[in-house]
């Protein structure tokens, strides 16, 4: 057994023991919040495949964590900012889970930066205590002026509009990197999805052997086993794109793409086999379809992944990632 698949049992094991423990419990005993931080840091210095491993956990559970936004984009932003006063002040916090944050990337609002004071609205931005923002080149530290939670159809995943009157920030780091933050973000959204989906995928199969129509199981029918055989190459190929992806950022317009259509399909498929009843309140599927549905919106919708990739086919890599 490898380590991310010891990883991968030990996290499932605690998702399924502790389904409502809360975010710091989840970081204090698994060291998740803290796994892509430095050890300097009180992290454990583990790269994006671990970070994967945890993802596609979480995805599999429809966790509520803010595991995306706070150990993988806030992290990797402050890491990649490079100023050892903000990764001291903040890091130790988001490692063990004591504090959340988020990240506000370039294009997610309409912010201006003059003479270190930040304006602007950002309209849909994940929840985290701490607020990072990309703004004039720089990576900065803000307190909004004003949230404003909105009601969202995946209660999983809150979401918030973020409001800066003329707002004094603390510097962060640089802002050079903020595409390659982005594409850890994506790839670690990737193996969410794919934990989703896979779960989606073992629902259907489940009923498919239970449910029972004209003194058979369903999954005896020649249409349920084309769905569920063309459903699972779907998954393996939206794992193999998200394990790319993991491996080397380059990657990720593509799994962003793959991956995205993967969940929606998966989801929707598990649902057709389930018939009714996956549409009711009392069953989870919904919930999945849910999820796979606002997961296709965060960072930018899989036809937006596809320019950015057509982008780096047809012109050439800008910068060791994939066009911004």
């Amino acid at each position: 057994m490898t380590v991310t698949d010891e990883l991968r049992a030990v996290v499932r094991a605690y998702l399924a023991d502790r389904p409502a423990a809360p975010w710091p419990a989840f970081a204090r005993d698994l060291g998740t919040a803290g796994l892509a931080i430095p050890e300097e840091y009180g992290g454990a210095g583990c790269g994006p495949a671990e970070t994967a491993v945890v993802a596609g956990e979480l995805g599999r559970t429809l966790s509520p964590y803010p595991f995306l936004q706070s150990a993988v984009l806030a992290v990797e932003a402050l890491k990649a900012g490079g100023d050892e006063a903000a990764m001291a002040r903040l890091l130790p916090a988001l490692a063990d889970g004591s504090a959340t944050a988020t990240v506000v990337l370039p294009g997610d609002g309409d912010l201006t930066l003059r003479d270190g004071l930040l304006t602007g609205v950002v309209p849909y931005a994940l929840e985290g205590d701490v607020v990072l923002a990309y703004a004039d080149g720089l990576l900065v530290e803000a307190v909004p002026t004003r949230r404003v939670a909105h009601p969202t159809m995946d209660e999983s995943r809150p979401l918030a509009e973020l409001s800066f009157d003329h707002v004094q920030v603390r510097p962060a780091g640089d802002g050079a990197a903020w595409s390659r933050v982005r594409d850890l973000g994506i790839a670690a959204l990737a193996a969410e999805q794919v934990g989703g989906a896979e779960r989606c995928l073992e629902m259907a199969v489940e009923h498919a052997k239970l449910r029972h129509q004209f003194g058979r199981p369903i999954g005896s029918f020649q249409a349920i086993k084309h769905k569920l055989a063309d459903l699972l190459l779907l998954v393996e190929s939206a794992r193999s794109a998200a394990w790319a992806a993991a491996e080397s950022e380059s990657f990720a317009a593509i799994a962003g793409s793959y991956c995205t259509e993967a969940y929606l399909t998966a989801a929707g498929e598990n649902i057709q086999v389930h018939g009714g009843i996956g549409v009711t309140w009392e069953h989870p599927a919904h919930r999945y379809l849910k999820r796979a549905t606002s997961d296709a919106q965060l960072f930018c919708p899989p036809q937006a992944h596809r320019e950015r990739l057509a982008a780096y086919v047809f012109q050439g890599p800008a910068g060791g990632s994939t066009a911004q």
